[in-house]
């Protein structure tokens, strides 16, 4: 079948499927759902001035709800007294906190700068506004009134990536920290603690309506950083552990009636200028000697982005000529592998209901759909010219559609991208069953096609089920057979948090599974692995929060002729204490059958078979104190040599306004019957300075010693008001090794940038 036509009919198919399953309304008895019955949340009787000052009648015309401790003594009596009371009124959802505390000068408000959590007393309310068990919107707020928010999928149970590659267990695909709402919060402190106020649009939200009422699932807590206590509501079972706490399945359901939210447009001009200078070598006979020049390329540009909810449950955005010039840069990282390294996503405009997109295919990096490839290659930014986003929930099932148009760059061609994710809920609100189909067509004569479908379901208790498929259509090559062209992948698993948990899954990935607006680690392979893992509490008196043994393995074959290409063993122990610190020691055998010589850090890795084990040790100080950190280290052996491997990753908060981190990655190769050696270094260096929740400056250098150069990114944000910021963002690289045998020697700047952008909100 053509690919033109695949791409035509698949999305027929997929809907047709979707629709004939059953949805919400169908959904049988479920296993562990919480017994707790839905309660209505009290409607504001009157005012609320949203200033941190809780003295308006309407707040206490409400009820208080009950908050027992989480941590570090699961279901005690908390140890500070704390008031919270949720109500609503036609457009909002309204939150009050008093966090009453007996030594108010232990209060810690650490920090200043958005979206990021530096050991500080927080507030926070989760909400699951679909109802659906599984994905929520989180709220937080600490002493000065500083905002976070972030959105979660999965019901916060984290992605666990086997095999070589992976250093461990990674969470991922769950949280993301980088999703921003609008929304208000006030706080307010004196002698007796701190207060706030949340105020939450509707509209942020996203819910469905039924015979004029509403459920969602709300979660509360309260953290005292100083005893590493939190303090939640609904009261919700040790057994989840981890962020149990944040689970959207195990929230309080809660109704609400007769919302009537407005159905706001939000269209946000921008404009851009800036300088970007590269450095450019000017040789005879332009010159009499070779020297070097700076080129000199101005930036002036508008763009303009749109964001409309016609209805609870659908939110439509448009973009021109997007722009990204405000984003953090990457994190530079030192590859070990012979596979590629991964990136997450940074970019605002993808972050909406992120997780509506998601289509993982092994690990938590591999996935059929992956947004940095829209408008990044090779590293290089991609003008994008504009596009859409289309996502919401209608009764059981999520859907999704992006399409962005790229420009022409560097000999490649525009080209449009598109996904199209469908996603119904099946049997339970923890299963469902979907589909996905990416489109990536353009002028390079690379058309790319893939679809993909899946099933999460949730059989009996805690076992769960997971079966995938997905193929790919590429004009560049002459697909085989669907098993060639395609990939499918099976796990079981037991999910828990106390006691015994496992999994076992198997992959295949064929050698034509090409998906060019996916990730995809490696291709043409056969994958087997399993874990088993137990975990207790061990109780009021014991200085440790969790004990935890976990044993994994994993496989791969190649698939031509079913011979071993990599493994790995890893016992590991992993001990959780109740100040909130953490320490992990680990062994991992690792096996890997090399056909093609690579090279690590320049050192050449001979074709052959290696097993080779490392022993290692990692230590994370208290999350919550004032200077915090991990320190890492692994010894072993290497391929034909050994490796020497330490981390270092410190954080200090100076005061509320200056914050200072630091990261240093160190690695020594050794390969003695080669006589060969090498050394890594990779450091980093962060300044944050926040003089109050509105002016901030974040300061980024790194060294990465592959590639002799530093870069730093510099970010100075004046947050006028939701939806209204001007940014400066300065970006430059430094050649350390100058030196390159010619003569000129390089110059000490590689490029840098400096753009200036100013964006303001208009709302209808």
């Amino acid at each position: 079948m053509e690919a033109a036509v695949i791409a035509r009919t698949l999305p027929i198919a997929t809907v047709a499927l979707l629709v004939a399953l059953p949805g919400g309304d169908a959904m049988a008895q479920e296993p562990n759902r919480p017994s707790r019955k839905p309660i209505a949340i009290a409607r504001l009787s009157g005012p609320v001035q949203l200033d941190g000052i809780i003295d308006e009648p309407a707040w206490e015309a409400i009820e208080p709800i009950s908050l027992i401790m989480w941590e570090p003594t699961h279901g005690a009596e908390p140890s500070e007294k704390t008031e919270v009371r949720i109500g609503y009124d036609e457009r909002h959802l309204y939150m009050s906190g008093r966090m009453y505390d007996s030594d108010p000068s232990g209060i810690r408000l650490n920090t200043f700068y958005r979206d990021q959590w530096s050991g500080d007393d927080l507030l926070a309310i989760i909400v699951d506004s679909y109802n659906d068990y599984e994905t929520a919107v989180w709220f937080v707020t600490n002493p000065g009134g500083v905002r976070t928010d972030r959105s979660l999928s999965s019901d916060a149970e984290f992605t666990e990536r086997v095999g070589p590659g992976s250093r461990g267990f990674t969470g991922g695909g769950a949280m993301n920290t980088d999703w921003n709402s609008h929304w208000d919060v006030a706080t307010h402190r004196n002698d007796e603690g701190w207060f706030a106020e949340f105020r939450i649009p509707f509209s942020s939200l996203g819910f469905q309506t039924r015979d004029g009422e509403v459920t969602m699932g709300i979660i509360v807590y309260r953290y005292v950083a100083r005893k590493s206590e939190r303090q939640i509501y609904p009261a919700i079972s040790r057994e989840w552990g981890g962020f149990g706490w944040a689970k959207p399945s195990q929230a309080q359901r809660v109704t609400l009636r007769d919302i009537r939210p407005s159905k706001p447009v939000y269209v946000t001009p921008y404009v851009l200028g800036g300088i970007k200078q590269l450095p450019v070598l000017l040789s005879p006979p332009d010159v009499a000697t070779p020297r070097w020049n700076t080129d000199d390329d101005l930036t002036r540009e508008p763009g303009v982005d749109l964001k409309y909810s016609p209805s609870s449950n659908l939110t439509l955005d448009l973009t021109v000529n997007t722009d990204f010039a405000q984003v953090e840069a990457d994190d530079q990282q030192i590859n070990l592998t012979r596979f590629p390294l991964f990136f997450p996503e940074k970019r605002q405009f993808f972050q909406e209901r992120a997780s509506t997109f998601e289509f993982g295919t092994g690990g938590s990096n591999d996935r059929l759909f992956f947004s940095r490839r829209i408008g990044l290659h090779e590293g290089e930014l991609v003008r994008i010219y504009g596009g859409a986003r289309l996502v919401g929930r209608l009764g059981g099932a999520d859907f999704g559609f992006l399409n962005m148009q790229t420009a022409p760059q560097g000999g490649r061609g525009g080209e449009n991208m598109g996904v199209l994710r469908l996603n119904q809920k099946v049997l339970n609100s923890y299963s469902s069953i979907g589909g996905m189909l990416t489109t990536r067509i353009g002028s390079t004569g690379e058309d790319n096609f893939a679809y993909g479908l899946d099933a999460d379901l949730r059989l009996f208790g805690d076992e769960y089920l997971t079966v995938k498929w997905a193929q790919t259509f590429d004009e560049q090559l002459d697909e085989g057979s669907a098993l060639d062209a395609g990939l499918i992948r099976a796990r079981w698993e037991r999910q828990t948090d106390e006691g015994f948990s496992y999994f076992a899954e198997y992959g295949r990935v064929g050698p034509d599974y090409l998906p060019r607006l996916g990730f995809q680690t490696r291709d043409d392979f056969s994958f087997y692995s399993g874990r088993l893992r137990y975990q207790w509490f061990p109780g009021p008196a014991s200085p440790f929060l969790t004990i935890t043994l976990v044993g994994t393995t994993g496989h791969y074959y190649r698939n031509e002729d079913n011979s071993a290409e990599s493994r790995l063993i890893e016992p590991e122990l992993q001990i959780e204490f109740k100040n909130a610190s953490e320490v992990t020691a680990g062994l991992r055998s690792s096996y890997e059958s090399i056909r093609d010589t690579f090279s690590i850090a320049e050192v050449p890795i001979e074709t052959g078979d290696y097993w080779f084990h490392e022993a290692n040790l990692r230590y994370e100080l208290s999350r919550n104190a004032l200077f915090r950190g991990t320190a890492s280290l692994t010894a072993g052996s290497f391929y034909d040599g050994t490796r020497l491997g330490l981390g270092m990753n410190p954080t200090w908060n100076v005061s509320k306004n200056l914050e200072l981190g630091a990261g240093y990655d160190v690695n020594r190769l050794r390969f003695s019957d080669r006589d060969l050696a090498t050394t890594t270094h990779l450091g980093r260096l962060r300044i944050d300075v926040a003089l109050d929740a509105r002016f901030s400056l974040s300061t980024f250098a790194q060294y990465n010693s592959l590639v002799d150069q530093t870069g730093i990114n510099a970010r100075f944000r004046y947050h006028i008001r939701e939806g209204t910021d001007l940014w400066i963002v300065y970006n430059e690289g430094f050649n350390f090794e100058r030196e390159n045998g010619v003569d000129p020697r390089l110059p000490l700047s590689s490029g840098r940038t400096i753009m200036v952008k100013y964006s303001h909100t208009f709302t209808w």
